[in-house]
């Protein structure tokens, strides 16, 4: 437990040491940075923000987690190790991609939505091949209820992972709102690995947990740097390998309930324009915009004209998400 600590701070120390290197590298090269809607005017002043800084921390937090891993275990016990820092991997080369082509290559689309989803299906399926189909597992746990889905649990793994990748990166909207949100629900999950003993899951939780932390040191309202879609993808990737490592994968639903809103929102949103633009001829909103996280910032919870600032969007959604951990906790251990 104390190395996994000492892991976690180290990787907090690297990454507040090597994020100015990577904002002062974005505006020596003159790199344009994030755009902004312009729906939300307060965001406007944002353009041009570096971003990227994903790349920090998930360099940061792979190799501590390697490093450390083979230090207190050897290269024979690395089974969930390799299989979670797999999907992070992967997933973060997968947004480091998608954010190239737009920065660099001035692709405003990045990859299309079939490339990104056939590279995360791929990063899925090696997860499951690498740790999950070795492990023998092939049950669902379903609120405390085990169900055998025999080969057909490769489809819950994909469905998990793509799906909550993509949940996180809709969340990262607003500064610090991804990066402490995931730190929440990472530590919820530290809290189980412990009780369950399994350390190495744990150091992987605490050194990202350490990263992120100096990742927000940078990305705080007014941000420095955003992560970009290669630590949203890498992020939400990880929290789903993690629900299923732990056989605890019901709980993300709970834990993660910050991600399942915004994502609902938008699924929400669009369906319903579609249904109305379809029925009435013209498209009608449920959200003044989505995420959920812009309807706050647009209009907060009442129906008048009261805006939000980010703080306080991140406030709310910041103690939703450990509101619900703790919920998860009690139901788990009490």
């Amino acid at each position: 437990m104390l190395s996994s600590l000492l892991a976690g701070v180290l990787a907090f120390v690297l990454t507040v040491l090597a994020m100015p290197r990577f904002i002062r590298f974005y505006q020596m090269k003159k790199i344009g940075g994030q755009q902004m809607h312009e729906d939300v005017k307060q965001h406007l002043e944002k353009a041009g923000t570096p971003t990227m800084g994903g790349t920090v921390f998930l360099v940061v937090s792979l190799l501590v987690s390697a490093l450390f891993n083979i230090f207190l275990q050897g290269f024979n016990s690395l089974g969930a190790t390799i299989g979670i820092l797999s999907v992070v991997l992967i997933y973060g080369l997968i947004g480091f991609l998608d954010d190239f082509l737009k920065i660099f290559k001035q692709i405003n689309e990045g990859l299309t939505p079939k490339q990104k989803m056939a590279l995360q299906i791929l990063g899925g399926l090696i997860f499951y091949f690498v740790h999950v189909r070795p492990s023998g597992s092939d049950t669902l746990n379903i609120f405390g209820y085990n169900l055998h889905l025999g080969i057909f649990y490769v489809f819950f793994v994909l469905f998990w992972i793509v799906g909550f990748s993509n949940a996180v990166n809709l969340t990262d909207g607003i500064d610090g709102l991804a990066s402490i949100s995931v730190a929440i629900s990472l530590a919820t999950y530290g809290i189980i690995a412990y009780i369950q003993g399994q350390f190495d899951i744990l150091l992987i939780i605490l050194v990202t947990i350490g990263a992120l932390l100096g990742f927000f040191v940078f990305n705080h309202k007014p941000a420095k740097v955003f992560m970009g879609d290669v630590g949203s993808l890498a992020l939400g990737g990880l929290l789903a390998v993690i629900s299923i490592a732990l056989h605890q994968e019901w709980t993300l639903l709970i834990i993660g309930i910050v991600y399942v809103i915004e994502t609902s929102s938008v699924m929400l949103q669009v369906s319903y324009f579609k249904y109305t633009k379809k029925k009435f001829g013209e498209g009608r909103r449920i959200f003044r915009m989505t995420p959920f996280h812009h309807h706050l910032e647009l209009g907060g919870l009442s129906g008048k004209a009261d805006k939000w600032s980010e703080w306080k969007v991140d406030a709310f959604l910041w103690t939703l998400g450990l509101v619900a951990s703790l919920i998860v906790l009690g139901i788990l251990y009490f």
